[in-house]
């Protein structure tokens, strides 16, 4: 039998048959969890992309060509806060269609088929902190591009969506944005859908118009209730400058209604906001549904105590003719929309909170 000299050298184990450092152990379950995280991010941003696609895009009507052809139009700022504000301009027709969900008659714009009866030009700050919502009067007489001297109104009937954009640049050399039309039966559907709105009328008034007598006091209108509200002008002490703050009260009281209180209650109201939008309303058809997403979830922390209502500084009203009119005042104008386009809305109305609506209107 040999005799070893030396112990025997026990062998290596092989590193590859090592088992796992404590450490990675610790940290394994955190980055598996991190992971899945991920990737359920993931699959709910896919899912919420096609979610607007199939829900949301499928029902918006789209106006085409909307920004198309249009020259000569203000810069959009490059830098500073005013390269991140939105100014998305809002209208409201009086078409008559068989359709009541839509701001785009089918089968598409025709001359002399509708006018714009209100007009809104809303300014988001770059910020989203604060935004502005500014009435320009239907019986504005201003300038439209092609048709010499008109009320603003006449744009949308003479040319639709395009001419009426190029008639507000002009106007206010601000540039527009985005573009979103409703007609009177879509706000009608509109107003039903979310329950009706509640307003408040101080005074006794009657709309000889149409027949109707507002008595002082709180009403919850619905649709066709607030399509009369929106409208009336015969009756009110300063006619269709009246009438503007009326659908700008009607707005807030929505707005406080519905991203105020229902919201808070329940998040997923968002979607079925985004939802409801789309089967009542047009938009031009440079504004994706994916832009639209970003925008509301880019407004999350806004709430309506910092939304602005204003009507454009006028120089009271008059004829032309035969036509009643509403006279601006380019003095005051032209420093309103100076603070738009260089996104200083928050100071401007600070500084002119006696231009601003009330909270009750008559």
């Amino acid at each position: 039998m040999a005799i070893l000299d030396h112990p025997p050298v026990p062998s290596q184990p092989d590193p590859a048959d090592a088992p796992p450092a404590r450490g990675w152990r610790r940290a394994r379950k955190p980055l598996i969890g991190l992971l899945v995280c991920l990737l359920l991010l993931c699959a709910a941003a896919l899912t919420g992309i096609l979610w607007l696609q199939a829900t949301v895009e499928g029902k918006l009507q789209r106006l085409p060509d909307t920004f198309t052809g249009l020259t000569d139009r203000p810069a959009k700022p490059t830098s500073g806060s005013a390269a991140d504000a939105m100014n998305i301009l809002v209208l409201g027709t009086d078409t008559r269609s068989d359709t009541p969900t839509t701001g785009a008659e089918a089968p598409g714009w025709q001359p002399g088929q509708a006018r714009s009866d209100t007009m809104l030009l809303v300014h988001i700050d770059g910020d989203r902190d604060s935004a502005s919502v500014i009435s320009i009067p239907r019986d504005s007489w201003v300038d439209i591009p092609g048709h010499g001297k008109g009320k603003v109104n006449w744009a949308y009937s003479f040319g639709g969506p395009s001419l009426t954009v190029e008639t507000v640049e002009k106007l206010t050399d601000v540039r527009i944005d985005h573009l979103t039309v409703i007609d009177w039966d879509g706000f009608k559907a509109l107003t039903d859908a979310i329950g009706g709105v509640d307003i408040y009328i101080p005074k006794t008034v009657y709309d000889s118009a149409r027949g109707v007598r507002w008595e002082a006091g709180s009403h919850h209108l619905d649709g066709e209730q607030a399509l009369l509200y929106v409208r009336q002008r015969y009756g009110l002490q300063d006619g269709d400058l009246d009438r503007v703050a009326r659908q700008q009260a009607f707005l807030r009281t929505l707005l406080e209604q519905t991203l105020e209180q229902e919201l808070r209650k329940n998040p997923d109201q968002v979607l079925d906001l985004f939802s409801l939008f789309s089967e009542h309303a047009s938009v031009d058809d440079d504004w994706s549904t994916i832009q639209m997403a970003k925008l509301a979830a880019s407004l999350r922390n806004l709430r309506t105590g910092d939304i602005s209502y204003l009507t454009v500084p006028t120089d009271g009203t008059g004829m032309v003719g035969d036509q009643s009119v509403v006279r601006l005042d380019p003095s005051r104008d032209r420093d309103l929309w100076r603070a738009v386009g260089e996104d200083r809305m928050a100071e401007w109305s600070e500084a002119n909170r006696d231009l601003l609506t009330p909270d009750v209107v008559r």
